[in-house]
């Protein structure tokens, strides 16, 4: 067995975590870095991955028989009257103004499944938000009008009257849409070359987004992922067969809800994939702990962080083909100086073969083997990993 191997693979893991740290990566778990070098599929999400997460309302386009003064009043009751603040939740209220004048009488937090919130005023009405196909659903004609948007790389959220709502429940009355608010994010400068790092080390991507998915088609054709032309709504993939074919099939998932995420996972693995998965929320912590290599923005939620393997410190996805590489170039230089052990190993197989069948003494002494083991394996062992 060669003995100086454990001391060497530790080593080399050691000044991997160390080079990684000075790239603001922080390596939490001493395996990860051999998942990286073998990783061939990366998931991720479209908001503060490809883009910069940096989310903007460009316009409010009437839908409806309200008027534009009443859905302005609306919007800025509506925006400030939930405690829970996202990145779309977050440009919302960077547009519209904080007036709360109405009294809320019942409230329908956001929810990943229902992919809307609701809330009732009283007097002043009730009201929804969130993802057209979601609310009106049966709508064609205000469908296509949110997906002229979508097809730009738009999110577009509708505001609906309802008659009425039930928290109890998280059901709501018959909507009557309003207006669609269109939301623009933009992609990151790097993420062309980030991409174009990884498709040249065959690494697949897999954007796995709750948005629209031609609106995630249209936003990961602008950063260069390869067959982003491919993409499926999560929500028409009911069985697990269907999933398995999903994932071998399409690049881009839209309304992907929490639960699916880890399916996607361990589909992939099931087909022999190494994965590696980026999240930054409570929902990605199970996708997270099922992949071979987990990776969690800084800025993400802390249950993310605890769970993941690598933590980018600066919350940067272009750090990630440094990563990789780190990875890589720490397992490559591993593989080349276990050769080493190798050959002295064969060495002193066959020098004691040699021994045996012409009935000589074995012709080197201990120390002299250890010598030899220090100035032609060890030494040099210990440069090459760092190389």
């Amino acid at each position: 067995i060669p003995e100086g191997l454990v001391l060497l693979t530790s080593v080399s893991f050691i000044l991997g975590v160390g080079r990684l740290a000075r790239k603001q990566a922080l390596v939490q778990e001493m395996e990860a870095i051999e998942a990286l070098a073998r990783v061939n599929v990366l998931c991720l999400d479209k908001t503060g991955t490809i883009t910069t997460g940096d989310l903007e309302v460009v316009e409010v386009v009437p839908c409806g028989t309200m008027s534009d003064e009443k859905i302005r009043e609306a919007m800025n009751e509506i925006t400030f009257a939930f405690n829970d603040v996202n990145p779309t939740q977050q440009a919302l209220m960077n547009y519209f103004e904080k007036t709360q004048k109405w009294q809320t009488t019942d409230l329908i937090p956001f929810s990943s499944a229902r992919k809307y919130r609701a809330i009732a005023f009283g007097e002043h009405g009730a009201y929804v938000l969130g993802a057209p196909e979601f609310i009106m659903k049966n709508d064609e004609e205000l469908l296509k009008k949110s997906e002229t948007y979508a097809l730009q790389g738009y999110r577009v959220l509708l505001l609906a009257e309802t008659d009425q709502i039930s928290s109890a429940d998280g059901t709501v009355g018959t909507p009557k849409p309003a207006a669609l608010i269109v939301i623009s994010d933009c992609v990151r400068e790097e993420a062309p070359s980030t991409f174009a790092y990884f498709e040249a080390q065959h690494v697949a991507i897999k954007v796995i987004s709750g948005d629209n998915p031609i609106t995630v088609s249209e936003t990961a054709k602008q950063a260069g992922i390869e067959g982003a032309e491919n993409y499926v709504d999560a929500g028409t993939l009911k069985t697990e067969e269907d999933i398995a074919l999903a994932v071998s099939k399409y690049t881009v998932f839209g309304r992907v809800i929490p639960e699916q995420k880890r399916q996607f996972v361990q589909a992939l693995k099931k087909q022999g994939m190494t994965v590696a998965m980026t999240g930054d929320g409570v929902n990605d912590v199970l996708a997270l702990k099922d992949a071979d290599c987990s990776v969690a923005m800084a800025s993400g939620s802390d249950a993310a962080v605890q769970a993941s393997q690598v933590v980018l410190l600066e919350s940067d996805f272009s750090r990630m083909p440094e990563v990789v590489l780190e990875g890589r170039r720490v397992v490559n230089n591993i593989q080349r100086s276990a050769s080493l052990f190798l050959v002295k190993n064969i060495f002193s197989f066959l020098l004691a073969i040699f021994s045996a069948v012409f009935m000589i003494t074995y012709p080197l002494e201990p120390s002299q083997v250890s010598l030899i083991s220090m100035y032609t394996i060890g030494i040099p062992a210990f440069f090459l990993a760092l190389q």
